[in-house]
């Protein structure tokens, strides 16, 4: 391994703060965190870059701390993608072999994996991630490691994730001009994921939900298979706005209020205490009870948890998550909201530290769950590494998985898919379950919807 292949760089582009982040693996298998920063992120709205100045600048802010914290001069990243427009489908491809006598090679599980980048996407979208689920040969189903087996005809299950063209192309834009590279771009929940769950949790069904500041990401696992990805577009920002508009106080002290003093559930809450808030321009200060402002919460978290519950129900998992689920993201560290999210869901609810993967000295300051997806993508990047030096001798499906190519290279080349395609294999079509989870999500953002400060 050369000194270039020895660390990963990585930049969380979130909707409250943009963190760069800098790691190695040690001689266990272990991270260790070279280097954190973060800076306010100005020009991100739920997940989506809307500013390319004001993001750019939080960017060379903290990547500048970051290799002066460190000590490493890096100039390629992997970043992190979420957002509204985020959605997934389902699909089968097939591929027919010349001699059924001779054995599966790497070199065509790849080609089947590149020929579902050929899949028709709306306008204006493109794919993003293609995550192989699992694989059938000669209609035996249930392959996890089809390498080295004989057969005619290779097909398999795929997970597709698609997002939208602009929304990546102002991602690339911003690395570029903070003088970057882009390596890779990752899903954010996929990260998250990567971070906070055991191998256990994946085997026995789970679901992440990953709640930020602008958007709550959802990913459903079962038997180690990554089945359903949703990015919903409402985090901890809605309920600021909610605690600020009720109680008619700054956007600053409702978030203060939120974290300090907030909890999800508004009938433990005491009565009787208060907390001062200062008037504004020197007018009188405000009381807000304890009470009250964990009803603002509790109201705004559990219309959250319907959705998130319509996401779990939309997987077709819904009844096979034994593992319940596990909670991460700045917005997990509410308090009481494990026990709300447990009597919404009737599901097993922990909360998600990424320090299963971290060492060295500096893992106390980063176990924390707002930077689960930001070591995530330090993971994500050493198993991209991995993927291009090592040969494939296991043949897993989570060994194929492979990612968008950096949108500004990529043309709009009219290429002749070599593979056939199948229907979808769930019952519900991919793109009937797609259109009705827009729909309620269409629904839920006119409820949802809050006036949005301008940027400048």
């Amino acid at each position: 391994m050369n000194s270039k292949e020895q660390y990963v760089a990585a930049i969380d582009i979130g909707t409250t703060k943009i963190v760069a982040i800098v790691g190695r693996k040690n001689e266990n298998g272990k991270i260790e965190i070279l280097g954190l920063s973060k800076a306010p992120s100005k020009g991100v709205k739920r997940g989506v870059v809307q500013n390319i100045e004001e993001t750019v600048n939080a960017i060379q802010t903290t990547v500048e701390d970051v290799q002066k914290r460190s000590g490493v001069m890096f100039s390629e990243v992997f970043v992190g993608i979420a957002g509204q427009h985020i959605k997934s489908l389902k699909t089968r491809g097939y591929i027919m072999r010349d001699s059924f006598e001779d054995e599966i090679k790497k070199e065509e599980v790849f080609r089947l994996i590149e020929d579902m980048y050929k899949i028709h996407v709306d306008i204006g979208e493109e794919i993003i991630h293609v995550i192989p689920q699992i694989f059938i040969i000669d209609n035996e189903t249930g392959i996890k490691s089809p390498i080295g087996i004989c057969g005619r005809r290779l097909e398999a299950n795929f997970h597709i994730v698609i997002g939208q063209v602009a929304a990546a192309k102002n991602i690339e834009k911003c690395i570029n001009r903070a003088d970057l590279t882009l390596k890779d771009l990752i899903l954010e929940p996929l990260a998250s994921a990567d971070a906070v769950l055991t191998d256990d949790e994946k085997e026995a069904g789970v679901v992440l939900v990953d709640i930020g500041g602008g958007t709550t990401d959802i990913a459903v696992y079962y038997d180690n298979i990554i089945r359903h990805t949703a990015v919903i577009p409402f985090g901890g920002n809605v309920i600021t706005k909610d605690i600020k508009e009720g109680c008619a106080i700054l956007d600053r002290h409702a978030e203060q209020l939120k974290i300090q003093y907030g909890s999800a559930l508004g009938d433990i809450a005491p009565e009787d205490k208060v907390v001062s808030i200062p008037g504004i321009s020197g007018r009188n200060p405000k009381e807000i009870s304890f009470r009250s402002l964990a009803y603002i919460i509790q109201s705004r978290m559990e219309e959250i948890i319907d959705i998130v519950s319509f996401e779990i129900q939309n997987s077709g998992y819904a009844d096979k998550l034994a593992a319940g689920m596990v909670i991460t993201g700045g917005g997990a560290m509410l308090k009481h909201l494990p026990q709300l999210m447990k009597f919404k869901t009737a599901m097993d609810v922990r909360i998600g530290y990424p320090n299963e993967h971290l060492a060295g000295n500096g893992r106390n300051e980063i176990n924390q769950p707002m930077y689960a997806t930001s070591v995530g993508l330090i993971i994500r990047g050493f198993e991209h590494l991995e993927t291009y030096r090592k040969s494939f001798n296991a043949g897993r499906a989570e060994d194929f998985v492979r990612t968008r190519k950096p949108v500004i290279e990529k043309e709009t080349e009219k290429v002749v898919p070599e593979a056939a395609y199948d229907e979808p294999v769930e019952e519900t079509t991919a793109e009937e379950k797609v259109s009705l989870t827009e729909k309620i999500k269409n629904m839920l953002s006119k409820m949802f919807e809050v006036e949005d400060t301008k940027i400048s």
